[in-house]
Formats: C-alpha cells, structure tokens, sequence
C-alpha cells in the first residue's frame, strides 16, 4: 500500500506525478508509465493537481472505478504497452480530504521486460527519467538497444564471433593469464591442456555456426589487441587517469588505444590496480605472516581489486563511452558504460548478482578475483568504511547511460587499520591547500567582488569537487555524497553558478558541468 508520508522523499527523486483526469483517462499517462518502467519505478496520482510551488492539491475524480477499468483495459493490450507490470496491488482508489483519487504505483521493470514502449513503437516511443530532470524524455536509439542487449539471459559476451580469427589474440596476455592462473589452481584437471583447449575451457572461444573454432566477445575482450577490439567494439577505450598534482592534467596515464601494449581487460586489469595501490593515501602495512613472510594485503587491497573488477565485468562495451579509472589524492574514482541491471539498493544489500559479462567474470573468478554471489558490492563498502568512516557509493547517469563508483580518500591518514600514523607529506599539504584556494580564493578587484567570491561553504567545495571529477553528475548524485536534499542541491548549484565558480555546458539534460578556473 502506497504511503502518503513518502510523497515529497519521491517529489526530490522525480518519481511522482499528479494528473488532474477531469476528462477522464489522461494520454500522457502512458509515457510515464513507461518512463516509470524504464527507470527506478514511481507513483502516479489521478485526480492530483500540481501547483506552481510544487505542492500538491486534491481535485478528486468522478467516477473512479470506470477510470480504473479503462486503465486495466489500455495496460493489458499489448498493441499500447508492450507489458503490463502491475499487479492488482499497484492501483489503489483512495481517499483523501473528502475526495477520491487513484494512485497508480509503477515498479521499476524486470531486466528482462525492458524497454517498456508505446503502440509497439520501441524505438519512437520508449521514455525514462534521469531522476533530476522534469517529465519524460524520449529515449534515443543508444538507450533503447542498450535495454534490449539487457534483457536477454544469455550473457552478451559469450557471443562467437564468426568474422574473427585466433589472430586478434595477444597470446602475450593469455600466458600471463595462464600463469597467474596455476598460482590460483594448483595442480589443476585443466593444468595439461594445449593452449586451445585451455581457451575453451574459458568459452575465450567457441564453435560458431560454421563448425568452426572463433573467438567470443569475452575472449577478444579479455586477450584481444585493442586494434582488434574496436572492429567489434567502435567506442572501445580503456583510461587511466592518475592526478596527485593539480598543477597538471595527468601525472601518469595509461590508455588502451596508445599501442605499447596490449589494450585488452586483464593486462589493464594489473595496470590499473598496480598504480592505485601506490596512492599515497593507500600506504601497505608491515606485517609479518608466521614471523617469516611480509603479508602487503589488506581488505582496503582486496575492495580495491573487487571494484575494479566489478567495473570491468558490469560495463557495456557496445556502449557510447569508453571505461575509465581516476586515481586522485581524495577520490578513486571509476566509471563504465551501462547502468546497473538490478537496482542500485539491491546490489548494495548483496545476495543478487546479475553481471553484464558472466564469462568475464568467471576468467576472473578463476584468477581469485571478484565475488560470484552478489556480495562483492557490499564488502567493497564495507571495509572503506571500516578503514576511513567514509561510504563508497555508486550512481548512475541515465541520460548518458553511465555507471559511477566513488571511493573517498580523504580519512585514510587519520586511522591506522590499514595506513601508519604518519602525518601527511607536504606535498599532501600542499595540494590540499591549493584545492581550497582554487575553490575559496577571490579576485583582489573589488571588495564586493572579494566578499561574493569567499562565500562558499564546506558543502560547496563539495559539491565543486564532485562536479570536477564528474561533470555529468546530477542533483540526486550529488545529494548522496552531500547528505543534503536535491532541492538544496539545486540552491547551492545556483549559488555556485552566480559566483562564477561553476557553469552549464549544453542543455539541461545532456549537458554537463564545467568549472572554472
């Protein structure tokens, strides 16, 4: 039964929406159905009018049980909707201050039913909402296939791929693979094998409908050149971006299209851990295992290596945007093509797994990394918080079809469960304070431009910080590192934007922020 106390905690997440229906079933509410479906699930409240300040009123409705049965009749016909997700349960006629109105409750999709579209249109009439934005927005193209390769229950990246041969593997990669490998399996059944039967036994190849051997999309991906894996993949790219110096863009970077290596997952894979364990706020402990062995893992290492992976495994290669890794003083920061194929609460509970790339995630199971049974996003955040009393989070960017995970640094050096107690360097020092001075400092033109410039509080550097590293952040994202509403979200954003320190590139949705320098 819906709640009427959780209205205005839906209102700031854009997942309810009031219609008068004085004449009767209104049209538009099949695009928020289906926009509803195809996003995080909401509410829809006939007989409910919107005023100018945003409150609610109650209009009411005549005749309620006529509007609920051409309802039932309209979502149960497959030429309008193409699924009907309801249950009886989901529609309510209630009232309210004397008057009866209908709440309509729309979850959010199975995986498997998605994209939910109109009049058996899916690429003209499938809509979604970002969770910032206002109303529906039509889905492009990008969006509607990416739904459509998520819903099928083969996982995409045991598809053979007939057009290729065993020339676009790096078998460089495959005997590293193979010998990080026997480290993990000793003694192993598959320890014999030839070299291709060890890659079928990792479905890195497959028979395709020619009866012959072909690599699959998670072979190429994992073993392949990167000159390889674009003919497969166009907007293939695989970015790390290390910063520790504010001064300049780049203080190490390692990229798959720069051709001095391979360019495929697993070598970025251990290119990419290997330079995050060095941040200097990641500093491995002396500890002696036995009295004989120095022990350099810690369960900060160990979340480290899930989430990369966890990147790795969940993003959509067909995707628009490349995956890419930012290693910073006070962030670790990753981001990959895709958004997450069950609800981000589900995944942070655990116990539900649902990986993008199944066989990616078993070659990298085989290699003791990443957990199978949906709790390796729990135990990432569980031992950052035990370490730092900071929360990794996740967040998604509909509009750009893009999953974040955000680990702080910024505690790292105040405990000593993972880090020494050493204070920070001052080169640490350093850039800190020129962070706040970049952000803080003013003009020395006016005293009113001086005064203007240094009111910007703890939160507001905050929330400049976020937009640095994300700019196509949104409200809803930048409320749950702030731990402030997305309605004053807004108000600081605004504030921000009148004192010049940040600005809006390109429309409201499908923009992204700057900040100025």
């Amino acid at each position: 039964m819906f709640d009427f106390d959780d209205i205005y905690k839906l209102r700031e997440g854009n997942r309810i929406e009031a219609k008068k229906a004085t004449g009767g079933l209104p049209q538009s509410i099949w695009k928020t159905y289906s926009a509803f479906g195809n996003s995080y699930g909401g509410v829809i409240l006939l007989g409910v009018d919107e005023e100018s300040n945003q409150s609610l009123k109650i209009i009411g409705v005549d005749n309620p049980e006529k509007l609920v049965t051409d309802f039932w009749s309209v979502v149960n016909n497959p030429q309008k909707v193409n699924y009907n997700i309801l249950f009886d349960r989901h529609v309510q006629i209630v009232e309210v201050e004397g008057k009866q109105i209908i709440i309509i409750e729309v979850p959010r999709a199975e995986r498997t039913m998605r994209p939910i579209y109109l009049n058996e249109k899916p690429f003209a009439e499938t809509y979604r909402r970002d969770g910032d934005g206002d109303g529906d927005f039509h889905c492009n193209k990008e969006m509607v296939q990416a739904m459509f390769r998520d819903s099928g229950y083969v996982s995409q990246d045991l598809l053979v791929l007939e057009n290729m041969t065993f020339d676009v593997f790096d078998y460089d990669s495959v005997h590293r693979y193979r010998n990080v490998w026997k480290l993990s399996r000793f003694n192993h059944v598959w320890e014999s094998l030839d070299g291709i039967s060890f890659l079928q036994k990792l479905n890195a190849i497959g028979v395709g409908a020619d009866g012959k051997l072909h690599p699959t999309v998670a072979g190429l991906l994992m073993f392949g050149y990167a000159n390889e894996i674009v003919r497969e993949f166009p907007n293939y790219f695989l970015d790390y971006q290390e910063n520790y110096d504010f001064s300049n863009r780049y203080t190490d970077r390692i990229y798959s299209s720069s051709g001095d290596w391979s360019g495929n997952l697993f070598d970025f894979y251990y290119k990419a851990y290997n330079k995050l364990v060095q941040n200097p706020k990641i500093k491995i402990p002396f500890k002696m295992k036995n009295g004989m062995q120095r022990t350099d893992d810690t369960p900060v290492h160990k979340a480290l290596r899930e989430a990369l992976a966890n990147c790795l495994i969940n993003a959509d290669y067909y995707g628009e945007r490349g995956l890419v890794i930012r290693n910073k003083l006070d962030t670790i920061s990753m981001e990959n093509p895709g958004l997450f194929r069950i609800s981000i609460d589900e995944a942070k509970s655990g116990g539900v797994s649902s990986p993008r790339n199944s066989t990616i995630m078993t070659m990298f199971n085989l290699l003791d990394i990443g957990e199978r049974a949906g709790s390796g996003v729990p135990s990432v955040i569980q031992a950052w918080k035990e370490v730092s009393n900071l929360e990794p989070f996740y967040s998604e960017s509909i509009s750009a079809i893009r999953t974040f995970f955000y680990l702080p640094l910024e505690s790292f050096n105040e405990g000593d469960k993972v880090t020494d107690n050493s204070k920070p360097t001052d080169n640490t020092q350093k850039t800190r304070t020129k962070v706040t001075e970049r952000v803080t400092d003013e003009p020395k033109h006016t005293e009113n431009t001086q005064k203007t410039r240094t009111k910007v509080t703890e939160k507001q550097i905050k929330i400049i910080s976020f937009i640095k590293q994300n700019p196509y952040t949104t409200s809803n994202q930048l409320s749950a590192l702030v731990g402030i509403s997305s309605v004053k979200i807004r108000e600081n954003i605004n504030k921000l934007r009148e004192k010049g320190l940040i600005e809006r590139i390109g429309a409201d949705r499908g923009g992204y922020w700057k900040v100025k320098e």
